[in-house]
């Protein structure tokens, strides 16, 4: 089991590729180019003392994966427990991966990253840093930049401002600062939300509390599923080794994840009276009621669906250990809340999981030849590059299929392209515009009817643009990429290396 404890020597003032943070995408990406891309130097920059991203921040109760760690997991680490697993699970699985990788001499904890800015006389990116140790200011310079620190900040949440938070005498905190020092034992515990969090936490809360009320806007859909794999227990039960075995079974939950996908746009009705059934049968409730509390207003899938395991927080319901508000927060009181209906909720804690505060690129200030980059104004190919910044790629996963089957896969896309610009003689690649595109309208980067979660919708102005044409959105079908992006033409018109777009013959200006 990797840890933290060792420290990566002091770099060298250059590397080849340079990977900004440690979590499941930066780790995972160090793997790839370390297998594809031997001969390239590497470094990984992670403002924590050590890795594991998400799965260090989140210390709430119950704290567990949203997606199965088939597909969650790595393509080339089988994963060998139940499918839904803890962060501490998931934790010695990337400490796992780390040492049997010989990954973390290249890691360096504790170096929050203040800027990265692009010289194209040099075709070198530098990248300022403060190391948390001593305070001491470090510089790093980089050919390539691998953007793996993910979509939110670390370190402060989305609160909305509520009217009278400071007169509540009670303990307020939101997920993500949770404490597991505090003991909730035989206290009275209001949890504001109704997503994965909210669905992960309230069970938790339920085995100890007096009582936990839930608190939400409005509903969330949730999937309810014993934790366990069938297909994965029977190949084990016979014998088959477990590569074949975490092959087998990430093609069969991908393949019914795809249906399911299918399903919730052609036939939501539908889809939600299945959803309803597992509920009746998870809660020990045949006759659970769904309104209003449980009956979302939009689609399936519209926004994330949250896996619940054995129907965790349904069994809180139906044992009388939960109570459920829908309605909107007039006021906090001293002793809770007040709804807009005028419901008074009591609480000695009241628990916020009311999702991120949106971080486009760490919040990291960049800057192209002494220009900053607004990413807003830039026009996002594939979800991983753009127009006007070279040599990066953003790690971007999904949010209706696991965020590392992204990660395999721009792993492979980045080692490709940095061999073809090797294998071309080139020290620079942007992507722009093609004459085709030219008058394209530029739009948000992802449409509100296709995946519209709060913490995406308050930051969309500051993502950038997409395109109407397949390659200039993150269209989040992982089944669509999996094919489209192995079969990228490194040489199609939208690749400009060293100045020259690909296919022409002579130096012409490029416009982004």
């Amino acid at each position: 089991m990797a840890t933290a404890a060792v420290q990566a020597p002091d770099p060298s003032t250059h590397v080849d590729v340079l990977i900004v943070g440690a979590g499941i995408s930066g780790i995972g990406s160090a793997y790839h180019l370390q297998q594809q891309c031997p001969g390239k130097s590497y470094a990984i920059l992670e403002m924590k003392d050590t890795f594991g991203g998400t799965w260090e921040t989140h210390k709430y109760p119950g704290v567990r994966s949203d997606s199965d760690l088939y597909t969650f997991g790595y393509r080339f680490k089988p994963w060998v427990g139940a499918p839904i697993a803890s962060a501490e699970e998931i934790l010695k699985y990337m400490g796992e991966v780390i040492e049997e990788n010989g990954i973390g001499q290249h890691i360096h904890y504790g170096h929050r990253i203040t800027g990265c800015n692009w010289s194209s006389k040099d075709n070198l990116w530098t990248v300022q840093a403060v190391r948390k140790a001593d305070g001491a200011a470090v510089t790093f310079t980089a050919n390539f930049l691998w953007m793996c620190q993910g979509y939110y900040d670390h370190e402060t949440p989305y609160i909305p401002d509520w009217a009278g938070m400071d007169r509540y005498k009670g303990l307020f905190i939101h997920a993500q600062k949770w404490d597991p020092s505090i003991d909730y034992t035989g206290k009275r515990v209001l949890v504001i939300g109704s997503g994965a969090t909210a669905a992960t936490v309230i069970p938790a809360f339920a085995e100890k509390a007096a009582h936990v009320t839930m608190l939400q806007r409005s509903p969330t859909y949730f999937f309810c599923s014993e934790n366990k794999n069938e297909l994965a227990d029977r190949l084990r039960e016979v014998g088959v080794e477990e590569e074949i075995i975490h092959h087998v079974v990430r093609k069969q939950i991908m393949y019914d994840q795809d249906q399911m996908t299918k399903r919730c746009i052609e036939e939501p009705d539908a889809v939600f009276e299945d959803l309803k059934e597992l509920v009746r049968a998870f809660s020990g409730k045949p006759d659970f009621e769904f309104e209003p509390h449980f009956t979302p207003r939009y689609r399936p899938w519209q926004q994330r669906l949250a896996f619940c395991p054995n129907g965790d927080i349904f069994q809180a319901a139906a044992q009388g250990k939960l109570t459920v508000y829908t309605d909107t927060i007039d006021t906090f009181t001293e002793k809770g809340v007040r709804t807009a209906s005028g419901d008074e909720i009591e609480a000695d804690i009241i628990v916020a999981c009311t999702g991120f505060r949106l971080s486009v690129m760490g919040d990291i200030p960049f800057s192209v030849d002494g220009t900053p980059v607004d990413w807003s104004k830039t026009v996002n190919y594939r979800g991983m590059m753009f127009t006007g910044v070279p040599n990066l790629v953003w790690v971007m996963g999904y949010f209706r299929a696991s965020w590392t089957l992204r990660v395999d896969m721009l792993g492979d896309f980045v080692c490709n392209l940095l061999n073809h610009m090797d294998a071309k003689g080139v020290s620079r690649v942007d992507v722009a515009l093609r004459d085709e595109d030219q008058g394209m309208e530029l739009l948000p980067w992802i449409e509100s009817d296709n995946f519209n979660p709060g913490y995406l919708v308050r930051g969309l102005d500051k993502m950038p643009r997409r395109g109407d044409k397949p390659e200039w959105r993150h269209n989040q079908d992982y089944w669509a990429e999996k094919d489209e992006i192995p079969k990228t033409d490194l040489e199609g018109s939208e690749f400009v290396y060293d100045g020259v777009r690909a296919g022409s013959k002579a130096k012409e200006p490029v416009a982004a």
